[in-house]
């Protein structure tokens, strides 16, 4: 059976401790209460850096420039009603302050413990692709 294939794009926010950013979804999403990567679907012909360059205003109260955006890894996940693709940037760069705007809890975390934050099965092989990263 086929299913339809939704984009989104994520991003790894990494302060200068070398720390990623991960937001809990808020009570009344889909998956509510996991921890995931800030970013979200793109929009009808916007390209994944510009969705993510909307998603963190949107979400995070920040303005990530497009040239700070470093592709990563993608994730390739089916769901039981769809299928995910998901590529994931680096951004060690923005400017304003990181204010949660969708009532979701944040978290830095150290990339060694990824693993210890109850995630979307998308996101996992992520996690243990970032551990792994020098």
């Amino acid at each position: 059976m086929t299913k339809p294939v939704l984009l989104v794009a994520a991003a790894a926010l990494f302060d200068e401790a070398g720390r990623i950013l991960l937001a809990q979804r808020p009570e009344g999403k889909q998956l509510a209460g996991l921890w995931e990567f800030p970013g979200g679907k793109l929009e009808p012909g916007e390209t994944p850096e510009a969705a993510l360059v909307r998603e963190l205003e949107e979400e995070l109260s920040i303005r990530v420039n497009e040239s700070t955006l470093e592709p990563l890894t993608f994730a390739s996940f089916t769901y039981p009603t769809f299928h995910l693709l998901m590529p994931l940037y680096g951004c060690k760069k923005w400017s304003g302050s990181i204010q949660p705007r969708e009532g979701q809890a944040i978290a830095w975390v150290e990339t060694s413990r990824l693993r210890d934050y109850p995630a979307p099965p998308a996101d996992l092989p992520l996690f243990d692709w970032l551990a792994q990263r020098p």
